[in-house]
């Protein structure tokens, strides 16, 4: 990658030191690890990963960054560091996404475990429904539900399946990011932002224009 030969996100990181910024990291990639020893000399840190799935198959499919296990041990390596982390799993792709599994594997390596729904919109949608014909073929009826009678329910129920894993676990469930802060290992916050679209400005309201 660029950021492996020309180190521009390692050159700014340096020039944030000592600045009262806020700084998100936004990746698919293991090279954020190179960046922790500026990372623990920074402020308010947060380094987010894209995981939604476990299948380095799918994953493959969909982008060609690093390996999921690749992004999992980074996760881990930041938050052992000290640094706030976040699981991004998004987008969630109806019945091929399985949260709960993700969960298990990154919940003692992450502060905020959020959750997205997959939204289909202009030529994007064909080239996803094509691909899930193609490729998931028992799940076009689904899909053809969801995004194209605009049938809510899968998503609703999801919702209700992440509401009772923050139960068991004992983790906040919320319905937008909470201010920067850690949380106590294997409680990470978990985040509902499905159809975000409808969650009332950013504060944690738990309300939405239902």
């Amino acid at each position: 990658p660029q950021e492996e030969q020309f180190g521009n996100t390692r050159k700014l990181l340096e020039q944030l030191i000592g600045s009262d910024a806020d700084i998100l990291i936004c990746t698919k990639s293991d090279l954020v690890v190179r960046d922790i020893d500026l990372l623990k000399k920074l402020g308010r840190v947060t380094v987010s990963w894209s995981i939604n799935t476990l299948d380095e198959n799918f994953k493959n499919d969909m982008d060609s960054a690093s390996s999921i296990e690749r992004r999992i041990s980074a996760m881990k390596q930041v938050y052992e560091a000290g640094i706030r982390t976040v699981c991004f799993v998004s987008p969630v792709f109806p019945g091929i996404t399985d949260f709960e599994a993700i969960f298990e594997r990154v919940k003692d390596q992450c502060d905020l475990f959020w959750l997205e729904n997959l939204n289909l919109r202009g030529g994007f949608k064909k080239t996803i429904m094509d691909y899930i014909a193609r490729q998931y073929p028992d799940l076009v009826p689904l899909y053809d539900e969801i995004y194209n009678k605009h049938n809510r329910s899968y998503f609703e129920a999801l919702e209700v399946k992440a509401e009772k894993m923050a139960k068991k676990y004992d983790c906040a469930f919320v319905d937008n990011e909470m201010p920067y802060g850690r949380v106590p290992q294997g409680h990470p916050v978990i985040v509902d932002y499905f159809y975000h679209e409808e969650i009332r400005g950013t504060e944690n309201t738990g309300k939405r224009n239902r």
